[in-house]
């Protein structure tokens, strides 16, 4: 499953680089999240309680940031371990640019799970992923007190 997404931030691009590599502004904008640590330079660990309707589990997860241009890029995968209920992958590119004192950012990023989350949460994951990602980047902009707009997704061609 392939998603993305282009979001204006009332901040500037130091600044919104700066909150996507703080843990306590990311883990404010993961529903969920109960914990959110460096575990490397690269590399992050966290626990989520997922919502999938009938069922809550906590998820344990690995992250990995590889920067590929520093406050302009960078490349964030993730894998969570469900346990019994299987496994979820998933990585984003993230690219920021400087809009007057804003900052535009624009992600695109890809996903798939296995086992019984997979089931359970495909259609929940399919018909609303779109609306996750906006709630992540609304509750991030709230997290660094900068206003957010949704803007349309970039033309294609």
């Amino acid at each position: 499953m392939e998603f993305g997404g282009r979001y204006r931030i009332a901040a500037s691009r130091a600044d919104v680089w700066a909150a996507l590599n703080d843990t306590a502004k990311l883990a404010a904008a993961i529903p969920g999240c109960r914990r959110l640590d460096w575990t490397g330079p690269e590399t992050l660990d966290l626990e989520i309680e997922v919502n999938l309707g009938i069922m809550k589990p906590t998820l344990g997860g690995d992250l990995s940031l590889v920067v590929t241009e520093p406050a302009r890029s960078y490349r964030l995968a993730g894998r969570g371990r469900g346990g019994l209920l299987g496994l979820a992958e998933g990585a984003a590119d993230i690219t920021l640019a400087d809009d007057g004192d804003a900052t535009l950012l624009e992600f695109i990023a890809e996903g798939g799970a296995s086992g019984k989350i997979m089931s359970l949460g495909k259609k929940l994951i399919g018909n609303s992923a779109q609306k996750v990602i906006d709630g992540f980047f609304e509750r991030f902009a709230v997290a660094m007190d900068a206003d957010l707009t949704v803007l349309p997704p970039p033309a294609v061609g």
